[in-house]
């Protein structure tokens, strides 16, 4: 199972679009949003997706939830409060947004922990769970967004720049 990874795509249109067709081009079976997305039409952009959206809200949605709730319905898209975790093909993940929410038991509970917030990339490894954030993807500098490819068959989490 390949999973695509962004967050604070913050109304960035024209990157969503790109976010979406590399997504769609490396075959991701899911796609995981780690929060700011802000708007309800960023959300909508991305039923452009081929495949389902998981979103957690970050601190930027909080103003826009309600109508991020309703967005959310007209595709298939899930919107969580976070901490989320969910469990794929035996893999336990939390998405969230803030990273500093992340404990010991977190952690020591999951494989996998996908966070945003600080478009800042981060591939770490502590004890047996990988915390990673792809980094900044609503530039305007072409060539300096980043969003993460993670297949769930090794756990190696990739960068793709665009």
């Amino acid at each position: 199972m390949i999973l695509g990874v962004t967050g604070d795509t913050h109304n960035n249109l024209k990157n969503i679009q790109e976010i979406c067709t590399i997504f769609n081009q490396n075959g991701a079976d899911l796609v995981i949003h780690t929060g700011d997305i802000s708007l309800p039409k960023s959300l909508i952009a991305f039923s452009e997706l081929n495949c389902p959206l998981i979103a957690v809200l970050g601190n930027n949605d909080i103003g826009e939830r309600k109508d991020l709730e309703e967005a959310s319905k007209k595709f298939d898209c899930k919107l969580f409060e976070e901490p989320y975790s969910l469990n794929l093909n035996d893999i336990n993940i939390l998405i969230l947004h803030h990273p500093e929410l992340i404990d010991h038991k977190m952690i020591r509970d999951n494989d996998l922990i996908l966070h945003g917030h600080t478009h800042l990339y981060r591939l770490e490894k502590k004890m047996n769970c990988i915390i990673f954030n792809p980094g900044e993807c609503a530039g305007i500098m072409k060539g300096k967004n980043q969003i993460g490819i993670v297949d769930l068959n090794n756990l190696r989490p990739k960068i793709i720049n665009f």
